[in-house]
């Protein structure tokens, strides 16, 4: 599998994602269901704590990505919701870096929602994983 990124302009650079991902040689795509700050009996953690809540929610995402076989890496489209897009966006210089550590520039949309599945959840994450 081989992936490009599509950036006709440097805007989102700074922020590491992409415009667009284009992926070609790809046999499996991985449909990932939100991926919240909650342990393994889901129940939320962090109530409050927007980076904590993403460094867990991303640690989820990434125990699916393994249980199917694939990794960050393999991330090529990444939907963020928020209760409080002022708020994550006042976090981005700590948020970025969770996901950068791991070398991808997806694609992204970030969204602000009204609630999650239980009030203390600040943040949930959606993927689409491509892999060979």
């Amino acid at each position: 599998m081989k992936t490009r990124s599509i950036d006709p302009t440097p805007s989102l650079e700074h922020f590491g994602l992409s415009h667009a991902v284009e992926v070609s040689g790809g046999a499996r795509t991985l449909y990932l269901s939100g991926q919240t700050s909650t342990g393994p009996e889901g129940e939320p953690l962090h109530p409050g704590d927007l980076v904590a809540q993403f460094k867990l929610a991303w640690s989820n995402l990434k125990d699916t990505l393994s249980a199917a076989d694939m990794g960050p890496i393999n991330v090529v489209r990444l939907n963020i919701y928020t209760t409080d897009v002022q708020g994550f966006m006042a976090k981005a210089e700590e948020l970025v870096p969770i996901w950068a550590a791991d070398g991808i520039r997806p694609s992204c949309t970030l969204l602000e929602v009204s609630a999650l599945f239980d009030p203390t959840l600040l943040v949930e994450l959606e993927a689409t994983a491509v892999g060979d």
